[in-house]
């Protein structure tokens, strides 16, 4: 359809029209392709070829497990396909109850809500909590959703430098007394792989008074010898006034979560329009989410290969030369500099079957273009080193190795 307007509108959406077909002519697109199968949490069938699957989130190898699985059946079963409606009126099942149970369990926290996603998770907790006479501090690199949520609260919107606490400090400082004050952070920075200074940001936010909200969608199962996240992996007992997590990430499911105080979590019930007025997660999502951190629990071998493979993985591409910033997790940056060579990379790990996808400007800074590789729990140490070996072969054929 043509545009009917000469206007920024319309030519917002025209040059990203161009970009993505430019992309497309020179076969180097990659986004929002069709996985025809998962199998085994390692591997993927895409356009009939097997590839090993370096771009998952599934960071226990939780997908298709069959407990879980079970769970979801067993729900269906008994519940159907969906529900009533939204949470607040007639959407809530007993299901949803031992879910939120289950999660205020395993954080340490006395309740816990779940939202359909973790986007809304974000975007309905932040702009809930803070409004026009609040201040609002986020870390730079705090993910979009975090981003969304402090600019439709209203409140007063400051960004400290990347992990850097004197800056952190500055702005609390700023913000001054009698105000309310609220700092939100990820704990692991989904696009570095790095990890928040929690002891240094808990102490800031003590001295200051300031509430402290942390993002753990890739902390979750990955941080702690349990898996239960940061404060675990810091040894600091429960010093996180708002615990944020996802459910489609280590747990294979979908939403989101607080957990926290009791009377926050009422709160957020009666006033988080996300809650309010989305419908209720779907039985069989719920079922799966719950029993997902049931085998968390039962299965610490996941966390203890995640760990091994983290390390052969990181360590191997960081020795072979690549940049992989800061990063200490199951999250890698192959960083390639510019947006041409990150999609060149791409091409040619897809080539020999590996399945890794770029991360180009704006989503990073110009420069910084990267593939975003990450290793699971189901990889197996052969997996790892022949995937190493295509990324290393590739980075030297495209220059980015010298």
């Amino acid at each position: 359809m043509p545009n009917l307007f000469d206007d920024s509108i319309s030519k917002r959406i025209q040059i990203l029209g161009e970009r993505v077909a430019g992309l497309r002519a020179a076969n180097l697109y990659f986004y929002n392709r069709p996985i025809t199968e998962l199998r085994g949490g390692a591997r993927v069938l895409v356009d009939g070829r097997e590839m090993g699957m370096y771009a998952s989130y599934s960071y226990l190898g939780l997908l298709g497990h069959p407990r879980i699985g079970a769970a979801a059946r067993a729900a269906v079963e008994k519940y159907g396909t969906g529900t009533h409606g939204v949470r607040l009126l007639a959407g809530t099942l007993t299901l949803h109850g031992e879910l939120e149970e289950t999660i205020a369990e395993f954080k340490h926290a006395q309740a816990a809500i779940t939202y359909s996603s973790g986007y809304a998770t974000n975007l309905s907790v932040v702009s809930t909590l803070v409004g026009r006479h609040d201040v609002v501090i986020c870390d730079k690199l705090n993910h979009a959703s975090i981003v969304d949520g402090c600019l439709l609260s209203g409140a007063e919107f400051w960004r400290f430098q990347h992990n850097d606490m004197q800056d952190l400090e500055r702005l609390l400082v700023r913000a001054g007394s009698g105000v309310g004050k609220l700092v939100v952070v990820d704990a692991v920075f989904s696009m570095d792989g790095d990890i928040i200074d929690l002891p240094a940001v808990v102490e800031l936010c003590r001295t200051h008074k300031a509430w402290l909200m942390v993002d753990e969608a890739h902390s979750l199962g990955v941080l702690g010898a349990q898996g239960r996240g940061i404060e675990e992996h810091f040894g600091l007992g429960e010093v996180v006034d708002i615990k944020m997590g996802t459910l489609s990430k280590t747990i294979p499911s979908v939403g989101g979560y607080v957990a926290g105080p009791k009377d926050l979590i009422d709160y957020l019930r009666h006033a988080s329009r996300a809650y309010i007025f989305s419908a209720a997660l779907p039985p069989a999502q719920a079922a799966a989410a719950l029993e997902a951190f049931r085998v968390i629990l039962d299965e610490p071998e996941r966390i203890a290969r995640l760990r091994e493979n983290t390390e052969l993985f990181l360590g191997g591409l960081r020795s072979a030369g690549f940049d992989t910033l800061a990063s200490e997790t199951a999250i890698v940056p192959v960083v390639c500099g510019t947006d041409e060579r990150a999609f060149e990379m791409t091409r040619a790990c897809q080539m020999k079957d590996t399945f890794v996808l770029p991360v180009v400007s704006p989503a990073v800074p110009e420069g910084l273009a990267r593939l975003r590789a990450t290793v699971t729990a189901a990889h197996e140490k052969a997996d790892i080193e022949k995937a190493m070996d295509v990324i290393i072969r590739a980075g030297r054929e495209i220059g980015v190795l010298a």
